[in-house]
């Protein structure tokens, strides 16, 4: 059995010893050299541009009802009950292990990261580089200490270039207190996670619900759909969420994608299981991962929310530099 330099625990219905796993019954989402090349092979020309215009905005620096500010990719400001919390906060240039190769973003941040108000958390979903950005915590953590919410593992990794970081890791069904009353639950996710050629699935993934101001926001982090049976639980669990923060980009090729990254479709399916009042699109035009074009997903998403006799402002895809307010 590999040795796993992350974290060491005891075997669970998702933890081997060694490896995490998906929740049972779920697709696996390992692939083999020989997907990775066909996948390449068969990839279509469909190149994003080189940037795409933003104009960054100014956050407040508290807002007491909920706010939700897109700053591109996973990267969100949550804005609630008072605090101010960050999703995957990835400012650098490039998605990637390397400052000089991998993806890199089209989008500049829809807030600079010296106009960010005072954080006081962030949830962190998994350790793959265009969620966990050492760089970004490492600026994060001298301007705001913030407490690092995130699971199991990925601690470990932060420690390894961070060790002053003030984090809590937790395993699926775990919460940690942010503030009084104010709770950051960690939840499934069907994904993966690696950092090298050496340590696939070695950390916990996850989402989350965030429980303050008597809100529910959901973050799903990356997932896949699977068999929806992780998102009907969690509306079991906590009810009805305010609001859902979904991905709706990095599906193309599905044969590769659909076991780790929901389509459009699929998003707005797992809103409905949540039975979420709102929901926003994220993981989309910053980063290009995968082989959909830049504005498909903005467009399949309304197309199918048309086509469910959903009005579209339930749901919009949110761009950088876009934000949303939920009110009573």
């Amino acid at each position: 059995m590999a040795r796993n330099p992350y974290y060491q625990g005891p075997v669970t219905d998702h933890f081997d010893g060694s490896r995490f796993l998906n929740p049972p019954g779920e697709p696996d989402t390992d692939r083999s050299l020989r997907d990775v090349l066909r996948w390449n092979r068969e990839a279509p020309r469909n190149s994003w541009p080189a940037q795409v215009d933003v104009r960054p905005v100014v956050p407040d620096a508290r807002v007491e009802g909920l706010r939700v500010s897109m700053v591109g990719h996973a990267t969100l400001l949550i804005q609630l009950a008072g605090l101010n919390i960050l999703t995957d906060p990835v400012w650098s240039d490039r998605a990637s292990p390397l400052v000089f190769a991998g993806p890199r973003r089209v989008t500049a941040p829809g807030i600079s990261i010296d106009d960010l108000p005072p954080i006081d958390a962030i949830l962190l979903s998994h350790n793959h580089y265009d969620h966990l950005d050492i760089a970004t915590l490492r600026a994060l953590h001298v301007r705001h200490d913030p407490l690092i919410v995130t699971p199991l593992g990925n601690d470990a990794i932060i420690h390894r270039h961070i060790p002053s970081a003030h984090v809590k890791a937790g395993d699926w069904g775990d919460h940690v207190e942010i503030a009084p009353d104010v709770a950051a639950h960690i939840v499934p996710a069907c994904h993966w996670s690696s950092r090298s050629l050496r340590d696939r699935r070695m950390a916990l993934w996850g989402g989350f619900m965030l429980q303050a101001g008597g809100k529910l926001v959901y973050f799903a982090g990356d997932t896949g759909y699977g068999t929806g049976n992780i998102f009907r639980a969690i509306r079991a669990r906590f009810g009805p969420a305010d609001l859902a923060l979904l991905p709706i980009g990095g599906y193309d090729p599905r044969w590769f994608m659909a076991a780790q990254h929901t389509d459009p479709e699929e998003a707005v399916q797992i809103m409905i299981d949540l039975d979420a009042s709102k929901a926003v699109g994220i993981h989309w035009g910053t980063f290009k991962l995968t082989d959909e074009p830049l504005t498909d997903p903005a467009i399949r998403l309304a197309a199918n929310l048309r086509a469910r006799g959903i009005d579209p402002a339930r749901f919009p895809a949110l761009r950088p530099a876009e934000w949303v307010d939920i009110n009573e």
